[in-house]
């Protein structure tokens, strides 16, 4: 059993010069780079953070994001559903419960 640990939903720094670019051209076509852009890579990147977690069909483990984005923010859904089935919680008792089941 292992715990992978997300404190910031992992979007791409806007002032890289790439992601810079990629933006600007995006905008000035008229798309919105955060939702046709930002929001796929960043899941893309939650899903492989979350790939270092559940290796095997038997693993188990806990995904923790602390990013409050993730339940504040309407794009945090699209997040959520990116994910393989999963229990969610708030709860920190559910979490010793679930490491002390093992």
């Amino acid at each position: 059993m292992s715990a992978v640990i997300i404190d910031r939903l992992p979007f791409a720094v806007p002032t890289d010069p790439v992601v810079r670019a990629r933006i600007q051209a995006l905008q000035e076509d008229g798309h919105n780079a955060f939702s046709e852009y930002q929001i796929p890579e960043a899941i893309i990147a939650l899903k492989q953070g979350f790939g270092r977690l559940i290796r095997a069909v038997t693993d188990r483990g806990l995904l923790a994001l602390l990013d409050n984005r993730i339940r504040r923010k309407q794009y945090g859904r699209l997040f959520l559903e990116s994910l393989p089935p999963y229990r969610v919680t708030s709860d920190l008792d559910a979490v010793q419960r679930f490491f002390r089941e093992g």
